[in-house]
């Protein structure tokens, strides 16, 4: 009897592994460290704001709406709950990334403005955060690029036969991931124009 339980147990064992079951185990906890890691320098980015607004404030002080939407931005990427299971969530993904690149989209215009302000370009305070902030940013760049492979590699297993009949027999579905389109229009700053608007016609 004994025999036979472990003849089963073995059997069920090969059949889950040769239909990716022990892949989807392995490529899921791939996706989950290194969306961890996303998280992570994300906020890493957030917490150098307070003090970064603080210190161009000192300097920009007419500059109170950029200073707004900076400070609007982060609050809002800080009302979402980025759970681990944010990336099994489509939805809830595609709201975390918005609120993200209108953050990234509103420190570039905060940086834009900072280039009219040389007193504030040349303090330590202000080079000091401007030098974390693109260290950071390099960062959530490596490990947004990681997290696309992990999800992608996760995706194709999930997807291919056999081991989709495994995916859907456990409940293993596709997770989101940034798009290509998504991820160039977070790295391109915004255009600013500060010339003068043209005299009205007379």
């Amino acid at each position: 009897m004994r025999f036979r339980l472990f003849a089963v147990i073995a059997l069920a064992a090969s059949l889950l592994s040769g239909c990716g079951y022990n892949t989807f185990q392995a490529t899921d906890e791939n996706v989950k460290a290194n969306w961890a890691e996303v998280l992570n320098q994300y906020k890493r980015r957030a917490d150098l704001i307070p003090n970064l607004v603080q210190v161009v404030q000192g300097y920009a002080t007419h500059e109170k709406e950029v200073l707004t939407q900076v400070t609007a931005a982060r609050a809002s990427v800080g009302g979402i709950n980025a759970t681990p299971e944010l990336v099994n969530d489509p939805e809830a993904f595609a709201k975390f990334q918005a609120a993200q690149g209108q953050l990234t989209s509103a420190l570039s215009r905060l940086m834009v403005v900072a280039e009219n302000y040389p007193n504030l370009k040349a303090d330590a305070n202000f080079r000091d955060l401007q030098a974390q902030l693109e260290g950071t940013e390099n960062r959530i760049t490596v490990a947004r690029e990681r997290y696309i492979g992990a999800v992608k590699e996760y995706n194709i297993a999930v997807r291919t036969f056999p081991n989709n009949l495994t995916a859907m027999m456990f409940g293993y579905k596709p997770k989101p991931s940034f798009t290509v389109d998504n991820e160039k229009a977070i790295a391109e700053p915004p255009k600013v124009d500060f010339s003068p608007a043209p005299a009205p016609a007379k």
